[in-house]
């Protein structure tokens, strides 16, 4: 029963990335409204850039760039299944369990989407 209540509070969560303005084709800059978790990490709400690591799109850094908090997470992904939740616009997708929020996918475009390696 209480995997069934787990699985149903599993719900996927889309945050629109609300696109900033970008340096660089692969860099995107969003606005994540609420507290999520990166590699066990909780990253507090703000503004991020999200982009890869020398070119490689298997390898992203995720960093704050408020005054208050500049983290950098740096994370493994895998090819997205699917389609970008937004269109063509930057998006993050976020797997909420119970009062949390794991981000799940980064998409840079409607059909170039990062999966997160599982921790």
């Amino acid at each position: 029963m209480k995997a069934v209540i787990k699985k149903s509070l599993t719900l996927t969560a889309v945050f629109l990335g609300l696109c900033v303005g970008s340096a660089h084709a692969e860099e995107v800059i969003v606005r994540v409204p609420f507290p999520f978790i990166v590699r066990g990490l909780t990253l507090p709400a703000g503004e991020y850039v999200v982009q890869p690591v020398d070119q490689d799109p298997a390898v992203m850094m995720i960093r704050g760039v408020n005054a208050n908090h500049k983290s950098i997470v740096i994370v493994l992904t895998s090819p997205a299944d699917g389609r970008d939740p937004a269109g063509d616009k930057p998006a993050l997708t976020f797997t909420r369990v119970e009062n949390q929020y794991r981000l799940s996918t980064i998409w840079e475009s409607g059909t170039e989407g990062r999966a997160l390696s599982k921790p």
